[in-house]
C-alpha cells in the first residue's frame, strides 16, 4: 500500500479542503446566485485563488470559513423570511385580497446594516479608509433620475442627494479639501480627514441617463450598506465638531424639494448647536412615523413631480455654503499649517458666479478654501452689483455690463488656484482666451524621466516668488557643471541634462587621462606626439572597457536579480521614448502655431 494511500470518501486534504467552488457553496447555503452576491457584497466575501485550481480554472472559488461564516449570518434568515413573506402577499394578490396584501407589504421585513458595519469596520479609520469608493457610488446615485423599474425611487436619490451635501458641508466647514482635478467623467475631489486621504469622484451637474448594459442591482446592493456607512461616518464627524446630525429640516420646505433652503434655514438658526441626546435623534423618525399614509403618498408624490420637472436642487446653491457659514466663523480651532494654508487662500477674495457656470462644485470648493461666494438668485449673500466683488466667474464672452473694479475670469482659473495654492494671475483666464491646460494634481512631475509640462514650471516659480523665496543662482553653493543641479533648479530640461551628464562623464575621462599623461611625463617616460588620438583612443577603450565591466557584473548576479535589472531597463527605456514622444508631439503643435499665426 502507498505511503500517502486514502481510500476514497474520508477526509479531504490540501487545497481540496480549505476551498469550495461557488456552486458547491451554493448548495451548502441552500440559496439562489443573487442573494448569494448580495450577501458577499455586504459581508466583503471575494473569492480567493488557490495554489492548486483542484475543480479547473474556469472555476470561482471561495475559503471554507468565508462560506461556514456565512452559513450563521443572521442576515440569510432575514432574508429567508422576507422570501416567505413576499409569497404571501403573491397569495393574497392571487386571492384579490387587496387589504391583507397592501397589510402585509406595510409588514415586511427589512433587514439592518448597522451590525455588519461594526463587525466590518470596528474603528473609525476603518471606515474613513474604505470610504472612496462609499462616496463615488452615493454622489452617483445622487445625480441619476429615479426609475421605478430599475429599483431607483424617488426616496433613494433624495437620501442619497443629502448625504452628499452633509459630508461636503463638512469638508468645507473643516477646510479639508486638498486637491480637485477636471475631467470628462466628472470632478475628481480629493480630502484629508484624521490622517485618512479619501478620493472620490463626483458626475458633472447634467442630466444623467441609466444605460441598459449596465447591472443596476449589483449597484444598489453595493449602496444598501454604503448609505448607512456614511451615514454613521458623517454622525461623528459632525459631532467630533459639535453640530446636530442629522439638521432638523423643514416637512414643508422638504416635500416640496427645497430641502437646501431648508438647511440654509437650519443653519441660520443654529449657530453653535449642541450635541443631542439620543432621544433627540430619533424624535424625527417617530414624527414621520405618525404621518397618514396620505400624507407620506402626497409627500413622494410631490418630491417625483419636482424631480420630472428638474427642479430638485442637485446642482442649486446654498445649502452646503449656508449650513457651515455660521460655524465657519470660529477662531477657537486649531489646524496644523496645511489646513491653515487651505483656508486662507481665498481669504481677501470675493467672487460672485454668473447663471451659466456649474454651481454646485464652485460653491463646495470656493468655502473649503476660506473664500465668500455668491450666485445669481433668491436669498443670495450679496447682489452682482456689489462693488466689493472681486472676481466674477464667467463662462461667455457676451456680459451685458461689466465692471471695472472686478476680474471676470473662467472656472478653470478656481481649480488651479486650489492645485497650486496660490493666486495665480487672471490674464491667461479672462474670457475669451483658451485656458493654460489644467494639470493633474495626482501626477508627480518631480519623479525621474517624467514629462514636466511648461505651465508646470511657471506655477513652480509663481510658488517660489509667493513664499517670497529667491530661487539661488546657479552655481552658488552648488556645483555648476553638475546637470542634476540645473535640473532641480528648472534651469535646464531632463533631455538637457541626460545630454550635459554625458558630455561630463566623457571630459572626466579624458581629464583622468591627460594627468596620467602628465605623471608619465615627470617619471621620465617617453611621450608620444600623438597625444590627441592616444587620448581619443583611451577614452574609446574605457568606454568599451565599462561595457565588458557591465556585462560582466550582470553574469555574475543571480538569474532573479538580472532578471530585475532587465526589467528596470526595459521600464527606464519606455519611459523615456514616451518622454521623446511628448516632445516630438510639443515640437509639432509649436510649429503648427507658428505657420498659422
Amino acid at each position: 500500500m502507498p505511503k500517502h494511500y486514502r481510500p476514497a470518501g474520508k477526509k479531504k486534504e490540501g487545497n481540496a479542503a480549505k476551498f469550495v467552488t461557488r456552486t458547491q457553496a451554493l448548495r451548502l447555503l441552500q440559496i439562489n446566485l443573487p442573494l448569494f452576491r448580495k450577501l458577499c457584497i455586504l459581508k466583503g466575501i471575494t473569492p480567493r485563488e488557490p495554489k492548486k485550481k483542484f475543480k479547473g480554472n474556469d472555476k470561482t472559488y471561495y475559503h471554507v470559513k468565508d462560506i461556514a461564516f456565512l452559513h450563521h449570518e443572521p442576515l440569510l434568515e432575514m432574508h429567508r423570511a422576507i422570501r416567505v413573506h413576499e409569497r404571501k402577499i403573491k397569495k393574497a394578490e392571487a386571492k384579490k385580497n387587496v387589504e391583507r396584501a397592501n397589510r402585509l407589504r406595510e409588514k415586511t421585513p427589512k433587514p439592518k446594516i448597522d451590525r455588519i458595519i461594526r463587525q466590518r469596520y470596528p474603528r473609525f479609520v476603518d471606515a474613513l479608509g474604505e470610504l472612496d469608493d462609499c462616496l463615488t457610488m452615493v454622489h452617483l446615485f445622487a445625480t441619476v433620475p429615479a426609475i421605478e423599474d430599475k429599483k431607483i425611487g424617488v426616496d433613494l436619490v433624495t437620501e442619497c442627494r443629502k448625504l452628499a451635501h452633509y459630508w461636503q458641508a463638512f469638508i468645507a466647514r473643516t477646510h479639508r479639501l486638498r486637491k480637485t482635478f477636471v475631467s470628462v467623467k466628472g470632478i475628481y475631489y480629493q480630502a484629508e480627514v484624521e490622517g485618512q486621504t479619501i478620493t472620490w469622484l463626483t458626475p458633472h451637474a447634467l442630466q444623467q441617463v441609466v444605460p441598459d448594459d449596465v447591472d443596476i442591482p449589483t449597484m444598489l446592493n453595493f449602496l444598501q450598506i454604503y448609505q448607512p456607512l456614511l451615514s454613521f461616518v458623517n454622525f461623528h464627524l459632525y459631532h467630533s465638531i459639535n453640530l446636530k446630525y442629522p439638521p432638523m429640516l423643514d416637512p414643508e420646505l422638504e416635500a416640496l424639494a427645497l430641502e437646501i433652503y431648508a438647511l440654509i434655514r437650519y443653519a441660520h438658526a443654529n449657530n453653535k448647536p449642541t450635541i443631542p441626546e439620543t432621544s433627540q435623534l430619533v424624535e424625527p423618525e417617530q414624527l414621520e412615523s405618525k404621518l397618514d399614509a396620505p400624507e407620506i403618498q402626497n409627500k413622494k408624490s410631490e418630491l417625483r413631480l419636482a424631480q420630472l420637472q428638474h427642479q430638485l436642487p442637485s446642482n442649486e446653491p446654498g445649502a452646503l455654503m449656508n449650513l457651515v457659514e455660521k460655524a465657519a466663523g470660529e477662531d477657537g480651532e486649531e489646524y496644523d499649517e496645511e489646513t491653515k494654508q487651505c483656508k486662507n487662500l481665498f481669504q481677501n477674495v470675493k467672487i460672485f458666479l454668473s447663471r451659466e457656470v456649474p454651481r454646485e462644485s464652485l460653491l463646495f470648493v470656493i468655502p473649503a478654501f476660506g473664500g465668500m461666494v455668491s450666485w445669481e438668485g433668491k436669498n443670495a449673500p450679496f447682489a452682482e452689483s456689489d462693488q466689493s466683488i472681486t472676481h466674477q466667474i464667467v463662462d461667455r464672452d457676451a456680459q451685458g455690463h461689466r465692471f471695472l473694479s472686478r476680474e471676470y475670469v473662467q472656472p478653470q482659473w478656481v481649480f488651479d488656484c486650489v492645485n497650486a495654492r496660490i493666486i495665480l494671475p487672471t490674464e491667461n483666464y479672462m474670457v475669451g482666451r483658451i485656458p493654460p491646460p489644467h494639470l493633474s494634481p495626482f501626477v508627480d512631475y518631480d519623479e525621474e524621466g517624467s514629462y514636466v509640462p511648461e505651465y508646470a514650471k511657471t506655477i513652480k516659480h509663481l510658488q517660489a516668488a509667493a513664499r517670497k523665496e529667491v530661487l539661488p543662482l546657479p552655481g552658488v553653493e552648488k556645483d555648476l557643471e553638475d546637470p542634476q543641479n540645473l535640473l532641480a533648479e528648472g534651469i535646464i530640461d531632463r533631455a538637457a541634462a541626460n545630454q550635459a551628464a554625458k558630455e561630463k562623464q566623457k571630459l572626466m575621462v579624458l581629464e583622468k587621462q591627460y594627468h596620467e599623461d602628465l605623471k608619465k611625463e615627470l617619471q621620465g617616460d617617453t611621450y608620444t606626439s600623438e597625444g590627441s588620438t592616444i587620448k581619443d583612443k583611451t577614452s574609446t577603450e574605457v568606454i568599451h572597457t565599462g561595457e565588458s565591466m557591465k556585462v560582466d557584473t550582470a553574469m555574475l548576479i543571480s538569474r532573479k536579480k538580472r532578471k530585475l535589472l532587465e526589467a528596470m531597463e526595459i521600464s527606464n527605456k519606455r519611459k523615456q521614448n514616451k518622454y521623446d514622444t511628448i516632445i516630438q508631439r510639443k515640437k509639432k503643435l509649436d510649429e503648427a502655431q507658428n505657420q498659422s499665426s
